[in-house]
């Protein structure tokens, strides 16, 4: 299995780093998330909102840095 990492992404002429691509889908799948969680009423039982929610965008820019 070989892995190609492309640090460097041209849009349209624009070079944008892979890791900005990777924080924007991090984020987003947190805005999508974050309705979710209130759904099921997690935040009740995580201490600090702000620290998972931080922890969860470092594991998604981790996973996205891996899957793409």
């Amino acid at each position: 299995m070989e892995f190609h990492l492309t640090p460097v992404l041209d849009i349209g002429g624009l070079l944008v780093s892979s890791f900005v691509i990777h924080a924007a889908l991090a984020i987003a799948t947190l805005l999508v998330l974050n309705p979710l969680l209130g759904k099921i009423r997690a935040r009740r039982i995580i201490w600090n909102v702000p620290l998972a929610e931080f922890g969860m965008l470092i594991c998604f820019i981790g996973l996205y840095t891996i899957l793409f």
